[in-house]
């Protein structure tokens, strides 16, 4: 498990444990100082976050964008105080982003004990309406960091998307694929379509990268293609 406030995975990118390694945020910084944030955690992590930023020599006015994976609470749930501290409003794909500007958390399907106890729990999350700067879409290449190429993955919910930083080749896999105790698909209860989810993820057996980050859980830096191709093979659809 991490201990570390950010941990480095190439020049320029961090993972952030925001609850321990299975929540994660992550940081990309230009080489002119100007940050990116990716994810921001539980609501109460946002100070987390922005404690980390101070530890590899940032901080909130260096941040010139906010980036969202998707509309579910353990990515959302820390973005309200980040925006007020950096004065940014959200980018996120063009499906989860009326759900943003609700504070509305994106569709998922009540499956089995553990999906009606998170439907049980649901309510009492608080999610603030926010704004939305900008709706994302599939293949679109932002100018963080050299490049970071949005990969929508609809299914575990409308608009959740992977990112690709291609000049260090560091994949942050969104939700498509965990990695908390070995890889592993997210549970059916926390999807707004299971099926469709294991479907889309399968283009990650097509890219090419050196590190593989993960929302939930640490990453994978031995030969991280193979290991997940080897287990989109196994878990074909």
């Amino acid at each position: 498990m991490a201990r570390t406030p950010a941990v480095l995975l190439a020049p320029g990118v961090w993972r952030v444990p925001l609850l321990r390694d299975f929540i994660n945020g992550f940081v990309f910084r230009d080489d002119d100082g100007q940050v990116t944030l990716l994810d921001m955690g539980l609501k109460g992590h946002g100070p987390k976050l922005l404690a980390a930023l101070e530890s590899i020599g940032s901080g909130p006015s260096d941040v010139t964008r906010l980036l969202l994976s998707h509309a579910h609470p353990d990515h959302l749930g820390g973005t309200a105080h980040v925006a007020k501290e950096t004065g940014l409003a959200i980018e996120v794909h063009a499906d989860d982003a009326a759900y943003v500007r609700r504070g509305e958390i994106a569709p998922q399907v009540a499956v089995g004990l553990l999906g009606r106890l998170l439907h049980l729990l649901t309510p009492e999350q608080k999610l603030e309406p926010l704004p939305v700067a900008a709706e994302l879409t599939d293949g679109q290449v932002l100018p963080v960091a050299g490049g970071l190429r949005v990969l929508h993955m609809p299914g575990h919910s409308p608009g959740h998307a992977g990112f690709l930083h291609e000049p260090s080749g560091v994949l942050v896999t969104g939700d498509a694929i965990m990695n908390p105790i070995g890889l592993r698909w997210s549970p059916k209860s926390v999807c707004s379509d299971y099926r469709m989810s294991e479907r889309t993820a399968h283009r990650l057996a097509e890219l090419d990268y050196r590190v593989a980050a993960f929302t939930h859980g640490p990453e994978v830096r031995d030969r991280p293609r193979e290991h997940i191709r080897r287990f989109l093979a196994r878990h074909g659809t």
